[in-house]
């Protein structure tokens, strides 16, 4: 058998499932320490707060992230774009709160938010050489004006979506993969206009792929 997790690494993965089934601000130390059946005193021995918490949280997923959004040495394809909207679902899934409690987050810790910045920074570069991939691979027909542009919406509904969702579906409303999955759906659809014909048809099975019903979405079926 494996051995059982240590403390820090426990209360690191119960305040993530926390966050994500509450939302952040609804989590206070004392209520990881009591679903460890831990003393408050033992949490703050690893953790001075719960801000420290999070920065460690973050840390994970911006990791993660770093990992797979990168263009590779090669010719790109579309089992590329399929990987890279499937990476980013999982980690928007896995690390939910973050997207839903972002702003909040932001405001009340400002070295976050400038680890955030510094992150959405590069995120952005990382994104647009990837179009650009994909345009030298004959995939998409953009301009760099378009790449760019692509990029920042791209970026803009990705970090978005969750929130939205809330907005739209209550901000205690669960939130399941299918949810998830229309918001890759949607940068999918941002890219329609720049396809090529060559890829048309591999990306439509993508497309029916990810398609979750807009009711479904709105919480209406």
């Amino acid at each position: 058998m494996p051995p059982a997790p240590k403390t820090r690494e426990r209360i690191v993965q119960a305040s993530l499932q926390l966050f994500n089934a509450q939302g952040e601000r609804s989590v206070t130390t004392n209520h990881i320490a009591a679903h460890l059946q831990i003393s408050p005193g033992n949490l703050y021995y690893h953790f001075r707060n719960k801000q420290a918490i999070i920065a460690e949280l973050f840390a994970e997923y911006e990791s993660r992230v770093d990992v797979f959004l990168r263009r590779p040495e090669r010719a790109l394809t579309v089992d590329d774009k399929t990987f890279y909207l499937e990476a980013a679902l999982a980690a928007m899934w896995h690390y939910r709160f973050l997207h839903r409690d972002l702003e909040h987050l932001l405001e009340t810790d400002a070295a976050l938010a400038e680890r955030y910045r510094q992150f959405a920074q590069r995120c952005l570069t990382h994104v647009q050489a990837i179009y650009a991939g994909f345009v030298e691979a004959g995939i998409l027909r953009m301009t760099p004006a378009q790449v760019e542009a692509l990029s920042l919406n791209a970026w803009i509904m990705m970090t978005s979506w969750v929130r939205f969702l809330c907005t739209v579906r209550g901000a205690s409303a669960e939130l399941d993969e299918d949810l998830m999955r229309r918001g890759i759906y949607q940068v999918l659809a941002l890219e329609g206009g720049y396809l090529t014909p060559a890829a048309q048809g591999a990306l439509d099975r993508l497309y029916d792929r990810l398609f979750v019903p807009l009711g479904r979405v709105l919480g209406q079926e």
